[in-house]
């Protein structure tokens, strides 16, 4: 098979000229060669989609992201639950396996491929100065876009989260539940305190490095950091990048805690269901059922005792406010009924990093496309799990530093490292500048001239924004993209912070170790900043408002914390507030952002979530006994807004001609009886949209 899809891609190319970099052939053939080594490899295969739901199950998760199947796996391990899994997207592709062609998957079906909003601030260097901000539409979720980096976080950062009233959160609660999904096979990590093994998910380093990480790791001690794992005991210092992968491929959150669970029978799950609204009884603002639309038809699926909201920190936030929760001038403008009002959507956090900082080198160490023989490195990879497609994204290296504007008496670092082999210039433009959205000036000016030759990079972030940015809905209409304000720099001090850790970045690829390369900053000025001088602090801040990147953790959409707190929107139980059978366990309710890539704090998030909802529902016969109370009760906490039956139609929706909105409600089911025959929607005007 693999011999015979070589000379098919080979003709292909021959044939219609496909592609002439050096790389060519790899997403050719891995949509194959993958799906060979995949089955060999995974025992479980692929998960099934539910054909014949249920038309009621105990608990209903909407999202199967870092969070959702990490929760959805939990609740199904108490068999007498029955619990459905709802995801927007399909199944993962053989390419997301493959860590270093994680840029692939972004602006392709597998991502919302969401954009923010246009910025005077920041984004200055993208198309129509808005970020491209991947999420994943994917089982798996955003696992499966990410570079795989396993980072904790800071010990202050969950000590901060209980110090704002959320009691069960300082990091000495929070650390078992890190350890509890880790199956860390490094050896020198894998057997002390901070770390885990024999859990769900699998983190190793890549089996495969460049010279030039071992080079940045020893310039970090150079200047005084400590070569240490900076998941440990303490966080500032420089390290070779762990990562969320196994026998050199990608190790998704579906992959780790869904396949083995596919053959449970109280574990459901749909796919290619995107949820439209949580229904709320106005009367008792319980959460009865989940409204999703499957293949152009419309289900309503009742949940018995909770609706759990994992759809991550920009799904999560919309779906609140289309089901009638959120701020009430919001819901107003957009015609939607106030259950409950609540800051949905504001206080959202990112890290922003500064991207572009371009060192060249003389010698053949770094990551090009017109170096590696397609073939040869393909079946390194497929045959060997070794090799160049392991490298995590293309990042390596990891490192936490302080600048002048942090307190150094304390171990809580402003600014992390990511380090790469590679750099914008690196494929020629055919990659990196499209899923960034970097204008064409921009590339043809700075990168162009500099196309596949070696160098390297490091990319500062901002750990701790000041910035507040939000989430808002642009239509009532569930198939049109929210707006999202990224809101970077909006206070002066964020851009100050990451021009600092430009600096400390610079320093370190001034080191001496890298001599030995003939390391270089490449010192083409950005074309919008040379009115200033190179390298000056204003030039370094026009180049961070430039060059401006996600990092792709969005967050804080959905706030936790205590009563009193006139921001949060969940509870220390992660419950909604007002709500009754409603919680949220993702990103969202995250109060500030942890100090590091995000991913292993949801997966945090989601298994002490998990243990939460088993307290209430196994082990507190009190809230038990008040919970079925309240599911039958007609009187309850009263609602914001309006308390009148809840309308049975979806507000902004088309409609097929042979359908109205005055039958929907006739049609879908109640709770106890499933539709599956009636195309209420027509399919084909469903749509994502932006406007």
């Amino acid at each position: 098979m693999v011999l015979n899809l070589l000379f098919i891609t080979t003709v292909i190319k021959s044939t219609f000229g496909v592609v002439t970099t050096g790389l060519w052939l790899i997403p050719l053939m891995l949509a194959a060669i993958t799906y060979y080594r995949y089955d060999a490899v995974d025992p479980e295969s692929r998960p099934l989609d539910q054909l014949n739901l249920y038309p009621e199950y105990d608990f209903i998760v909407v999202g199967s992201g870092s969070a959702g199947a990490v929760v959805a796996n939990r609740l199904s391990e108490v068999r007498k639950w029955k619990v459905l899994l709802i995801e927007a997207g399909p199944d993962e592709n053989e390419i997301s396996d493959v860590p270093s062609l994680a840029a692939y998957l972004q602006l392709s079906k597998l991502d919302w491929a969401y954009k923010t909003e246009p910025s005077n601030k920041a984004c200055l260097g993208m198309q129509n100065n808005r970020c491209n901000w991947p999420r994943g539409r994917v089982l798996g979720g955003s696992s499966v876009l990410n570079y795989m980096l396993y980072v904790r976080g800071n010990r202050n950062d969950y000590d901060h989260w209980a110090s704002l009233g959320n009691t069960g959160w300082d990091y000495d609660q929070v650390l078992r539940y890190f350890k509890k999904s880790e199956d860390n096979r490094n050896p020198y990590l894998a057997n002390n305190a901070y770390h885990g093994r024999g859990g769900l998910l699998t983190v190793q380093e890549s089996p495969w490095h460049s010279p030039l990480v071992a080079a940045f790791v020893e310039a970090g001690t150079q200047l005084g950091y400590q070569n240490r794992d900076i998941n440990g005991a303490q966080q500032s210092g420089f390290m070779i990048a762990q990562g969320t992968i196994r026998r050199g491929s990608r190790c998704s959150t579906a992959k780790a805690f869904l396949r083995p669970i596919r053959q449970r029978k109280n574990f459901h799950l749909s796919m290619n269901s995107h949820v439209t609204r949580v229904i709320i009884e106005p009367g008792t603002m319980r959460a009865q059922a989940v409204e999703f639309v499957k293949h152009g038809k419309v289900y309503r699926i009742a949940a018995r005792r909770e609706v759990i909201l994992s759809a991550g920190a920009i799904n999560t936030p919309q779906l609140m406010m289309l089901s009638g929760l959120g701020p009430r001038k919001q819901l107003e403008k957009h015609g939607i009924r106030v259950l409950q009002d609540l800051p949905v959507g504001e206080n959202m956090q990112d890290h922003v990093g500064m991207g572009g900082l371009t060192f060249l080198v003389d010698k053949p160490v770094a990551i090009i496309q017109d170096r590696f023989n397609p073939t040869a490195v393909t079946f390194q990879y497929v045959l060997r799990e070794r090799g160049p497609m392991t490298t995590l994204g293309g990042v390596e290296g990891l490192a936490f530093v302080h600048t002048p504007y942090s307190n150094r008496t304390v171990d809580w670092p402003d600014i992390q490292f990511h380090m790469a082999p590679a750099s914008i210039n690196s494929d020629n433009g055919a990659r990196v500048k499209k899923v960034l959205g970097l204008k064409e000036s921009v590339y043809k000016e700075v990168y162009h001239p500099i196309a596949n030759k070696d160098s390297w990079t490091i990319m500062p972030l901002l750990l701790r924004p000041r910035s507040r940015g939000s989430v808002r809905l642009r239509t009532a209409n569930p198939f049109h993209y929210p707006l999202i304000d990224a809101n970077y720099f909006d206070d002066p001090l964020d851009a100050k912070t990451l021009v600092e850790g430009a600096k400390i970045a610079l320093r370190v690829a001034e080191a001496q170790v890298f001599k030995q390369f003939g390391s270089r900053l490449w010192r083409k000025p950005l074309p919008n900043c040379k009115q200033h001088k190179f390298l000056s602090d204003a030039y370094l801040e026009c180049h961070v408002r430039t060059i401006s990147m996600t990092i792709y953790h969005p967050c804080g959409t959905a706030k936790m914390g205590p009563a009193w707190d006139p921001e949060a929107v969940v509870d220390p139980r992660l419950r909604v507030y007002g709500v009754r059978g409603l919680r949220v366990i993702d990103a969202s309710i995250m109060p500030t952002i942890s100090s590091g890539n995000t991913n292993a704090p949801v997966i945090m998030i989601a298994e002490k979530g998990a243990d939460l909802i088993k307290e209430d529902w196994l082990t507190n016969p009190e809230y038990k006994v008040k919970r079925q109370a309240s599911t039958s009760s007609t009187k309850s906490r009263p609602a914001a807004g309006d308390t009148d039956a809840a309308a049975s139609s979806i507000q902004g929706i088309n409609i097929s001609s042979s359908s109205s909105s005055s039958n929907i409600s006739s049609n879908i089911i109640e709770g106890s009886n499933i539709v599956d025959s009636s195309s209420l929607y027509d399919s084909s005007n469903i749509t994502y949209s932006e406007s």
